[in-house]
């Protein structure tokens, strides 16, 4: 080997020694998992961040969703929930859902969709109330009637059978429409799934026999006292059928709704148009003062 060559190998050597070699394989991949790892949590967080997210006073002051009998004003509700989920739970007829996120505030607070299940009391009890261990659906609260949950409203008048002069015969949902419903007549304290209850009538007035408050108003009016407890009655009517006479002398029956109306979406979820001819404005409610009872409470510390 001449000297000039051994010169070459030497210098080959000493540039393949100085060549510096990237991360190996399995550097790669536990770098790799790394940052998905890091990325993974930054996800977690942010969707748990979802929960405080500051919502605007506007949306406080105009609720967008049902709340649960005795809920305080949106604002107090939504800074006072502590998203236990104990609602759910006790509900009877499995009105009360917790909030999806992309709501502020509103992750995983409590809520009722009226069309979905609504409230009918077949509790009793309100047990929603004596489960919120917060406050958040008020603790003074002991009678269906001094709930505030919205006032139903006539949406869709040239929909609503009663006006059209219209009947109704059958599943008030159809057959296989899950929701339930209490009906004094066959068991007080049982629910049972609204379509096992046909109705046939000449004028559909499926809102105002179906709904609590106005069942629980014509039973005191006829001296059957819930429970034997007079102060369970409700002061007003909440709901009924009422002859109008349009300005061009057409005469046709149409669902009014009365000031004792809570608000409980019982009328809304009966409703069998496709589309619920009365729907609950969940930003109204009834203009009847509460009762002596809940002011006294109220007055003695409760939540108001």
């Amino acid at each position: 080997m001449t000297e000039a060559h051994s010169d070459l190998i030497k210098t080959d050597v000493k540039k393949s020694k100085s060549i510096k070699r990237g991360p190996g394989r399995r550097a790669q991949q536990a770098r790799r998992e790394f940052l998905r790892s890091i990325a993974l949590t930054a996800g977690v967080t942010s969707i748990s961040l979802l929960g405080f997210l500051p919502i605007d006073t506007a949306n406080a002051k105009n609720r967008l969703k049902m709340r649960p009998p005795g809920a305080l004003d949106e604002d107090k509700y939504l800074s006072s929930c502590i998203k236990c989920g104990q609602c759910v739970q006790v509900c009877p007829v499995n009105a009360v859902k917790l909030d999806d996120m992309d709501t502020g505030f509103g992750l995983g607070t409590a809520y009722i969709d009226a069309r979905e299940q609504a409230c009918d009391f077949s509790c009793d009890g309100l047990q929603c109330v004596l489960a919120c261990p917060t406050g958040s659906l008020t603790h003074t609260l002991d009678y269906t009637h001094d709930t505030r949950m919205g006032f139903a409203v006539l949406d869709k008048p040239k929909i609503c059978l009663a006006v059209l002069g219209k009947g109704f015969k059958g599943q008030a949902r159809g057959p296989d429409y899950e929701g339930l419903l209490r009906y004094e007549e066959i068991d007080r304290w049982n629910p049972i799934a609204l379509r096992d209850h046909p109705y046939d009538v000449e004028i559909c007035d499926l809102c105002v026999q179906a709904c609590p408050i106005e069942q629980r108003y014509n039973q005191c009016q006829d001296g059957k006292y819930p429970s034997g407890d007079e102060n369970q009655c409700p002061p007003e009517r909440a709901i009924g059928l009422e002859l109008i006479t349009e300005k061009n002398g057409v005469k046709h029956m149409k669902p009014v709704i009365y000031d004792g109306c809570v608000g409980c979406g019982v009328c809304e979820m009966i409703c069998p148009t496709n589309e619920p001819a009365i729907i609950i404005d969940y930003n109204k409610v009834t203009d009847i003062p509460l009762s002596e009872h809940y002011q006294i409470k109220s007055r003695k510390g409760g939540h108001s």
